[in-house]
């Protein structure tokens, strides 16, 4: 994802993990490639001589529309705004932020839209979905103006410094905006539903964002960014996922404690460049304890794909 004006530089590297739900280090919501994707619901030719023919070779992967209905879900955000969407899929995921946690996408409205025309072929999968962005710049509170500097928590009250307290208060305060100044009034200019609670809310947790590092400590914070988010999601009666590779949520967030709010919560991993890939990523631990492997993405080629695990 590139670097936007105003934006604080990364505190981890990105080598080899999820870019944004969208960007294509393979990884990443949204992604800056563009394409179209073919429409799920007919049957080419290929596919029928490859149903009539049996089964496929050991060892061969699988192919997207080896079905008649695929069940190809699609996230996109801000890199899609001037980008041909498809005409067909199973289930869209959007992006509501542009990239960090403090940015809005300028086309929500018009992405809200498409998202609900997709066909609604995976019966698990909800038509429309979300996506947020996360962060945590405590470290670098002084940088930035959304710190906050106030309010009580479940780590106690917030004062301003850099603690898990604020940091909670941090999350809550990003998805608040999110939701109450940047999502509903764009569902409402689209005509969709604006209600919070009809749409699972995926948390976007990458290296590409603002994060506390080098010790424990610093990434019991960042866990607690996520528990404010989580909460304030839940307050607004909305289900909420995470999104993310294993190495990176390991590096961001490390071990989840079994009191954690994060515990249970769906994951959706990243980090494929295949259908088969996928298939197999729905097989890997979960990111967090009791949780279980929801979506898994992958890049074939010009457009962010999910395969659902249900």
């Amino acid at each position: 994802m590139p670097h936007l004006p105003g934006r604080l530089s990364p505190l981890l590297a990105a080598p080899c993990g999820a870019a944004s739900p969208g960007t294509v280090a393979g990884v990443g919501i949204g992604g800056t490639r563009r394409g179209r994707l073919r429409s799920a619901a007919v049957v080419a030719p290929a596919a029928v001589a490859t149903l009539l023919a049996g089964p496929s070779p050991a060892g061969a992967a699988p192919a997207e529309y080896d079905r008649p209905v695929s069940p190809v879900g699609v996230d996109i955000s801000h890199p899609q705004c001037d980008a041909e969407l498809p005409d067909d899929r199973a289930f869209a995921v959007v992006g509501v932020n542009g990239g960090s946690a403090t940015r809005e996408n300028p086309c929500l409205e018009e992405q809200l839209a498409w998202a609900w025309e997709s066909n609604g072929s995976v019966d698990e999968q909800p038509v429309a979905q979300l996506y947020l962005n996360t962060a945590n710049p405590g470290q670098v509170m002084g940088l930035v103006t959304t710190w906050p500097t106030t309010g009580a928590t479940p780590y106690g009250d917030c004062a301003g410094e850099n603690s898990p307290a604020c940091s909670w208060r941090y999350g809550w305060e990003r998805a608040r905006e999110s939701v109450s100044e940047v999502f509903q009034p764009a569902a409402r200019e689209a005509g969709v539903d604006s209600l919070p609670s009809s749409y699972i809310w995926w948390l976007d947790v990458e290296t590409e964002n603002t994060w506390q590092v080098g010790s424990d400590v610093a990434r019991a914070r960042n866990r607690a960014t996520l528990e404010g988010m989580v909460a304030y999601l839940d307050f607004r009666g909305a289900r909420t996922g995470l999104y993310s590779t294993a190495q990176q949520w390991s590096e961001i967030v490390g071990t989840v404690p079994a009191d954690s709010a994060l515990v249970g919560l769906p994951s959706w991993l990243a980090g494929s460049v295949s259908l088969a890939e996928a298939v197999a990523e729905c097989d890997q631990p979960p990111l967090v304890p009791d949780g279980e492997v929801a979506l898994a993405q992958y890049v074939p080629d010009d457009l962010d794909r999910n395969h659902s695990c249900g």
